[in-house]
């Protein structure tokens, strides 16, 4: 099933290519370049996904999920991030994301996981 996602990452090539292999399983996709254009594009209920990187330079993703939470505690976050390992050795895995994903991912795992976050009810 398809779904309606964000996705929140500051380099504009990350975001086109996961919305091309998004697209390959029709989901709609918006795409911002920075937390605070994510909290304004934000509404509670307006996406089945949200996919947020870490590292970005006007703030952490753990505290844009944190914020996004705040706002909508159901709603399902995926951080992708090249940090993956880092966070799990340092036992900094952000309690406001839901799964945190490795940059960079194989593309058949990636769809499924999104697949799989998106149709949570």
């Amino acid at each position: 099933m398809a779904g309606r996602i964000l996705v929140v990452d500051n380099e504009p090539l990350v975001c086109d290519s996961v919305r091309r292999v998004l697209a390959l399983d029709q989901h709609m996709v918006e795409e911002v370049t920075s937390a605070q254009d994510a909290l304004v594009a934000f509404e509670p209920g307006k996406f089945d996904l949200i996919i947020i990187d870490y590292e970005m330079p006007d703030t952490k993703g753990d505290k844009l999920a944190a914020a996004i939470k705040a706002l909508a505690p159901e709603q399902p976050i995926l951080m992708i991030t090249a940090y993956a390992e880092t966070l799990r050795l340092a036992g900094l895995f952000p309690l406001s994301v839901d799964l945190v994903m490795s940059k960079p991912f194989e593309i058949r795992e990636f769809r499924e996981t999104v697949r799989q976050m998106a149709a949570k009810e």
